[in-house]
């Protein structure tokens, strides 16, 4: 039944990703990727929203799986890496958070990078 609530959330939360950041990006200059942007900080705001409520009143493992690994999964994971990096700050692991915010972003751009570069050389573009 868990996976239910991860499916039917990751869904709506893929399809309003799609939705916002069309809508932004169409609308605003289209060189910088403004409407990924306001996704990933309306999802940090969202994650931040919902774990604090989360702390205040029960809510049941079905529902936050619903919210929280499907809907703002779906919706975008830059919100997971945001709420595990301030819960690091809030637990005074500095190192931690310095450390999951530099392997994050630089590994993640490498790695991008390094699929990018493989995939040339494979398929000889």
């Amino acid at each position: 039944m868990k996976f239910i609530y991860i499916l039917l959330g990751g869904g709506t939360g893929a399809l309003f990703r799609y939705l916002l950041s069309t809508f932004i990006q169409n609308a605003s200059n289209k060189a910088f990727p403004l409407g990924t942007l306001i996704v990933n900080l309306t999802g940090c705001f969202l994650i931040g929203f919902l774990f604090a409520l989360s702390e205040k009143f029960t809510i049941s493992s079905n529902i936050r799986l619903f919210l929280f690994v499907g809907i703002l999964g779906g919706y975008t994971t830059f919100s997971s890496f945001g709420l595990e990096t301030f819960n690091l700050l809030r637990q005074s692991e500095y190192k931690y958070a310095l450390l999951n915010f530099i392997l994050s972003n630089f590994l993640g751009l490498l790695f991008v990078f390094i699929g990018f570069t493989l995939t040339k050389i494979i398929f000889k573009d």
